[in-house]
């Protein structure tokens, strides 16, 4: 049994084809999605997610989205991001990370929407560098 899976953002298709079950974050925590799931539709948030396709596992970082989990066993993710853990930049996470931060420091005065903008970068970001650096050497889960 398998359940067909498509990751689209702003980019472009990142993943279109059968899993055997995702793994995702979402703001009620982690939820695993196998074949015959519950319908649902959920917010995804900034952190890891776990794709089990063909027996072997591989890890992405995903930042905000919208999950949808239909009927026939179909999910739809739309995510802002979804990068491959292999596909990290780390050098170019550390430096946007450090960016966001330093921004939000020398802000004295945040309106409410910077203030939220900085926050999901930040968040982006650290689900990027954690999930890099995990799979740094391995490449896969």
């Amino acid at each position: 049994m398998s359940l067909t899976l498509k990751i689209v953002t702003p980019d472009g298709v990142t993943y279109d084809s059968v899993a055997e079950s995702v793994s995702l974050p979402t703001v009620m925590g982690e939820i695993t999605i196998l074949p015959h799931h519950v319908p649902l539709v959920t917010v995804l948030k900034p952190g890891e997610m776990r794709i089990k396709a063909s027996g072997q596992e591989f890890a992405l970082s995903v930042s905000s989205g919208v999950v949808e989990i239909r009927p026939n066993s179909t999910v739809y993710i739309l995510a802002e991001t979804a990068e491959r853990a292999e596909q990290i930049d780390l050098d170019r996470a550390t430096a946007a990370k450090a960016r966001a931060e330093e921004l939000m420091k020398s802000q004295e005065r945040l309106n409410d929407e910077d203030f939220a903008r900085l926050t999901a970068s930040l968040e982006k970001e650290l689900a990027r560098l954690r999930v890099g650096r995990k799979y740094r050497d391995v490449g896969k889960v």
